[in-house]
């Protein structure tokens, strides 16, 4: 892969990276916010226990991703960025634009999805 688009990528994730960290501090002072609220009946309780558990769902997939950015920004610099890691073999340009931080290639990430 050229430098140009290894920096292309590089520009992607990192400005991903940062955008999920924004999204998980304000999910965080959100769920701080609901905690707090003097609730008055049990409808309330169940309305901030449900908005808890989606909240929570969503900062557990985004700390995911954030973990899946962090690996790869790290190949990155160690030169094997853009090579599946079942078959070793280069991932299309056209799958990296879609989602930078992939780790398979079309064709292992199918039979990845269908062993699952």
């Amino acid at each position: 892969m050229q430098e140009s688009e290894l920096n292309y990528f590089k520009e992607i994730l990192e400005s991903r990276k940062v955008q999920i960290i924004k999204n998980i501090t304000g999910v965080n002072d959100e769920l701080a916010q609901l905690s707090s609220l003097e609730l008055n009946d049990e409808g309330d309780h169940a309305s901030v226990n449900n908005n808890s558990m989606v909240e929570s769902a969503i900062v557990n997939q985004q700390e995911r991703e954030l973990r899946e950015i962090q690996v790869t920004l790290g190949k990155i610099v160690h030169g094997d960025y853009g090579i599946c890691e079942m078959c070793e073999d280069p991932i299309g340009f056209q799958r990296l634009k879609v989602k930078p931080h992939a780790i398979y290639c079309i064709d292992c990430r199918e039979i990845v999805e269908k062993s699952s």
